[in-house]
């Protein structure tokens, strides 16, 4: 089973490839799409999704998992952006003809690491332990998305 997570963001979306079935992982791909902040946000959104929908339909995968937004009373507007974006994410993984399961982010934290409270450095190293990847994942989205990625094959593998 190949299982694509992507961790939604306007300046860095992270993308993670998962290959295997049930606790077995065969193989692992990471990077990220970035946009430039000098660009209008419905160009940044544009490229977001071409590039998504592109490489979506050269991997063919059987699932792609997408970060649920959620917005910090703190920061609406943040939330509000990240919607944007994960509806443009959502679109392309349609449009590729792809299943898609959006995982609230507390759900990959249990999963991965066992803590749902986990900080972003906690659940990188478990990804890496998962994967027997010795060097740091960066940037944080990129090992964000390995961990969707990795939720999505452990609860929702065939």
């Amino acid at each position: 089973m190949k299982v694509v997570g992507i961790d939604p963001g306007l300046a860095g979306t992270g993308i993670g490839v998962i290959e295997g079935q049930g606790r077995y992982i065969a193989g692992y791909s990471y990077g990220s799409i970035c946009t430039g902040v000098d660009e209008s946000t419905p160009v940044r959104l544009e490229q977001i999704y071409r590039k998504t929908k592109s490489f979506l339909l050269e991997q063919r995968p059987d699932l792609v998992v997408i970060e649920d937004i959620y917005s910090l009373e703190k920061y609406p507007g943040s939330g509000i952006m990240l919607g944007k974006v994960s509806g443009v994410l959502i679109l392309a993984a349609f449009k590729a003809g792809v299943q898609i399961r959006e995982v609230a982010v507390r759900e990959v934290k249990k999963v991965i690491s066992g803590n749902g409270s986990a900080d972003k450095s906690q659940v990188e190293r478990a990804v890496r332990h998962l994967l027997n990847h010795q060097e740091p994942i960066r940037p944080f989205h990129a090992s964000d998305a390995l961990g969707l990625a990795l939720t999505g094959l452990f609860r929702y593998g065939k």
